[in-house]
């Protein structure tokens, strides 16, 4: 397929690799242009392109950005996109970290409708619950015991098969998460997020979360992440 990722940090860049080497057709692309990722485009066998030329075009575009950069993009960046094309979202919402308080993601509009809000564009929710070197290096064949699951949720039947589908092929079981307004389910803190659950576990998990805590399991995790980067620094 033509693949278009926005956003070539770990996420991007690892996405891209293992793309590539799946025989898909990459357009890398940041908000820096084509040539700051000349370098990382040639490594991985991606060809570097515009924002605007990744959003365009291909059959799936997945955007690597972090939450509060979705204000960056243009309403109108896929006007003239296929409405066949599967928007994914691999975000999560991190305001104390990263993004800063978004008063609508405050208010309980969760973080993907929002950035689907900005765009215009419905989105498919994958690949924000687990770890980058997870990503990068525990991808196996489908049937192999333990096989990693990861969980896709979106309103498109069709764009979500197609992700459903791709999760399979980057050697992780696939898990139907439900309509968008479930993608609460597999943000951070929650029961599904980071764990390296295989689909049995997934499922149970994403279906022990409790929608009440939301606001408590981002937190959590927050300071999860924090505590992490102290001891890293130390």
């Amino acid at each position: 397929m033509r693949i278009g990722i926005i956003g070539a940090g770990s996420m991007g860049g690892i996405l891209g690799r293992h793309l590539v080497k799946l025989g898909h057709q990459v357009s890398l692309a940041n908000s820096r242009g084509p040539e700051s990722l000349a370098a990382l485009a040639g490594e991985i066998g991606a060809r570097p392109v515009s924002v605007a030329d990744a959003a365009y075009g291909g059959e799936i575009v997945i955007l690597a950005i972090p939450t509060k950069a979705a204000l960056n993009l243009s309403a109108a960046l896929f006007a003239n996109a296929p409405g066949s094309t599967a928007v994914v979202d691999t975000g999560n919402y991190h305001p104390e970290l990263r993004d800063g308080r978004i008063d609508a993601i405050e208010r309980a509009v969760l973080d993907s409708q929002w950035v689907a809000q900005q765009i215009g564009r419905p989105v498919i929710k994958a690949f924000n619950n687990i770890f980058a070197k997870s990503l990068l290096e525990k991808g196996v064949p489908k049937g192999t015991t333990g096989r990693i699951a990861l969980p896709v949720a979106g309103d498109s039947p069709d764009a979500k098969a197609t992700v459903l589908r791709l999760v399979d092929d980057l050697g992780f079981d696939p898990v139907d998460g439900g309509d968008l307004a479930n993608s609460w389910r597999q943000q951070p803190g929650t029961p599904a997020y980071c764990r390296d659950l295989d689909a049995a576990a997934l499922r149970r998990a994403l279906a022990e979360a409790d929608r009440s805590r939301i606001a408590e399991y981002r937190a959590e995790e927050e300071t999860r992440i924090k505590r992490y980067i102290a001891g890293q620094v130390r």
